[in-house]
């Protein structure tokens, strides 16, 4: 099992910053990838970005590439989630994800295996 904490959501106005952070535990070593999603209320949750452990290029959604990055720290079990140039529509949730196979869409929520609690973000226009 793994456990996935997040942090570093709160309160910006439009054009702001924030940077996310998730933290794993327990047994990293069979996680391949992690990534960030992004959950409204009514709406599926929509998958932010992925970054594999090793190699490969990271993904993004098309709403957030150029402003938003993915990065890690394998040596501390650690994700980050860079958000610059926020806007409105940014807002949610934004859940940690892990998975230990990469096939199929990195979007798709049933690929991935462990999800953390989730932490909120506010944009305000």
């Amino acid at each position: 099992q793994v456990q996935l904490v997040e942090s570093g959501g709160g309160s910006v106005s439009a054009g702001g910053t924030l940077r996310l952070t998730c933290v794993a535990s327990g047994d990293t070593d069979s996680v391949n990838s992690m990534g960030w999603f992004r959950q409204v209320p009514g709406k599926e949750r929509q998958g932010v970005a992925q970054i594999y452990r090793y190699g490969e290029n990271p993904y993004y959604a098309d709403s957030v590439k150029g402003r938003f990055t993915i990065s890690q720290d394998i040596s501390k079990s650690t994700v980050y989630l860079q958000m610059n140039s926020l806007r409105s529509d940014d807002a949610g949730v934004y859940v940690c994800a892990a998975r230990r196979f990469t096939s199929g869409a990195w979007d798709n929520t049933k690929r991935w295996d462990y999800w953390g609690q989730g932490t909120q973000v506010n944009v305000s226009s």
